[in-house]
């Protein structure tokens, strides 16, 4: 197996990387890093968890100069929480080359931020704020010399078109662009095409057809009336974190009142939250205080949590995307993970549709016909708990 320095990383990049526990590239690094650090343009469809963060962020390390001008290259996400972990990813190993990283979303003060931003080598940016700190004359993207776009068939889901083209229109028409996409057809494929001169195109896809093999996909028939106690069911068996999903903010809220008055240690995180509440909750969450987050969909992009057992669709996902997303939060880089989908008589037809489209069993089932399974991972009753199992030499890799 190649190394990090076959694939040509530098030595005081490799030893960030061992710090960290970080010995062994993963797939999509292994099939993105030697190009990347060529200066080629890459369009990469991979999907969440695979380890692609690092995938673009060693090279833009390896690439950009202390002594260039600031900043020098930028990362678009689309959400806060996606935009901090990024940041958080590289700023290891961009310490190692006397690198500043700055993450920059909205939600918190203005005026600091400006100041730190201007300052950094890389910006990791939500695209909303950034046209904020661009309108201010906070910095200008003059010197930009590789562009990211990640997850970028969210940020286009999202409404964010317009806002990224004029994000790339402000940055040098010489400069190395890298797409990071789910999917590369429709229109991310278009706009990659438009962003990217001469490409070269990877695909990274494990899991055949999109569906993590290393999860254990569940979908149990319930009845409305008793959606509420097969939840806590699933809650109460053998599990480290569980990440729930529902479609509303209210609705998120409103479970996790119900949670709680149930004696579960939960907290909602949707879009209505401040940016303070959403770190507090997730802070808590990946300490254990709380075991049990109830989250919507754009609120929970980018949640990479390591002990995250249980995904629970309490609301059935809209699509095929939407249930790899969601379930893609659990048994992320080599670890393992339980996806559950609760269904009612109404969405079964969907439910397997989608499990066939997948290339998943559905094996719908009615709560009794369950029986506990401990999960990777998974706490030994109440009174204590073990972390998940690493691959052997290999530490995760976070997307």
């Amino acid at each position: 197996m190649q190394s990090f320095a076959d694939l040509g990383v530098p030595e005081n990049i490799v030893r960030a990387l061992r710090g960290r526990g970080i010995t062994a590239p993963f797939p999509v690094q292994r099939l993105v890093l030697g190009d990347v650090i060529e200066g080629r343009d890459v369009l990469v469809k991979a999907p969440t968890g695979s380890g692609k963060t690092l995938a673009f962020g060693i090279p833009m390390v390896q690439r950009t100069e202390p002594a260039t001008a600031t900043p020098a290259a930028l990362v678009l996400a689309p959400t806060r929480e996606l935009a901090c972990q990024i940041a958080e990813e590289i700023e290891p190993i961009a310490r190692a080359r006397s690198l500043r990283v700055c993450a920059v979303y909205g939600g918190v003060g203005i005026q600091a931020q400006a100041r730190r931003a201007a300052r950094a080598h890389i910006l990791v940016a939500t695209p909303g704020r950034l046209e904020d700190l661009l309108d201010r004359g906070a910095f200008s993207l003059r010197s930009i010399r590789l562009l990211v776009l990640d997850e970028a068939d969210r940020m286009l889901d999202m409404g964010f078109r317009p806002a990224v083209d004029r994000i790339v229109g402000a940055c040098p028409a010489q400069r190395q662009t890298l797409f990071f996409s789910a999917t590369l057809d429709g229109l991310a494929g278009e706009i990659a095409g438009c962003y990217t001169t001469d490409a070269v195109v990877h695909e990274h896809a494990p899991h055949g057809h999109g569906a993590a093999q290393d999860v254990d996909h569940r979908f149990i028939a319930v009845a409305a009336e008793e959606r509420m106690g097969a939840l806590l069911a699933e809650l109460g068996r053998e599990r480290d974190l569980a990440l729930v999903f529902v479609r509303t903010k209210r609705g998120a809220d409103r479970l996790a009142k119900r949670l709680q008055n149930a004696d579960v240690k939960a907290l909602a995180i949707h879009g209505d939250k401040s940016q303070r509440q959403r770190e507090l909750a997730l802070e808590r969450f990946q300490s254990g205080r709380i075991d049990t987050l109830v989250a919507t969909d754009v609120a929970a992009r980018g949640i990479d949590v390591e002990r995250v057992s249980h995904v629970i669709n309490y609301d059935p996902p809209a699509d095929g995307d939407t249930y790899v997303h969601r379930v893609g939060r659990t048994g992320r880089a080599g670890r393992s993970g339980v996806g559950i989908t609760l269904v009612s008589q109404a969405d079964t037809a969907q439910m397997r549709q989608l499990a066939r489209r997948l290339g998943i069993r559905d094996g719908l089932m009615s709560p009794k016909d369950e029986r506990p399974r401990q999960a990777p991972g998974a706490r030994r009753g109440r009174s204590g708990r073990r972390g998940p199992r690493r691959q052997a030499a290999v530490a995760p890799a976070r997307a």
